[in-house]
């Protein structure tokens, strides 16, 4: 939670949006909200081969709501992936997720946010659910 807390902290001051506040703010929060969701959904659906799916759902979410949206799902995606190379460099070992996989992740992502169906990820099998 600290993590998105700093996310919305830097994007407020660093101003990286020319619309109104109070919309762009108000998409960016949504954003965070609907990352969280797919996050929160892929911990829960513990599901094999799901990760690009939640991936690009999160993000396709997040877009639904603008460009804060659009903003949030961005600057989440690119913060977790960046993260699991520090954690990598800092264990001395790899955290089972490559650099291919970083950006595999990265792809999916960005289909989400460019507002492409993210079933195109959906691996054969996943509940209904999600």
């Amino acid at each position: 939670m600290k993590v998105f807390m700093i996310i919305i902290f830097c994007s407020l001051i660093l101003g990286i949006s020319s619309q109104p506040q109070p919309r762009f703010l108000g998409g960016f929060i949504e954003g965070v909200k609907a990352m969280r969701r797919a996050y929160s959904d892929m911990r829960e659906a513990n599901y094999i081969g799901a990760d690009k799916y939640f991936h690009a759902r999160g993000n396709y979410d997040a877009a639904q709501h603008g460009p804060g949206g659009v903003a949030a799902a961005k600057l989440i995606s690119d913060a977790r992936e960046h993260s699991q190379r520090v954690t990598d460099l800092l264990r001395f070992g790899d955290s089972g997720h490559g650099v291919e996989d970083s950006r595999a992740d990265q792809r999916a992502n960005k289909w989400g946010r460019s507002g492409k169906d993210p079933n195109h990820f959906r691996p054969a099998g996943l509940p209904d659910k999600y």
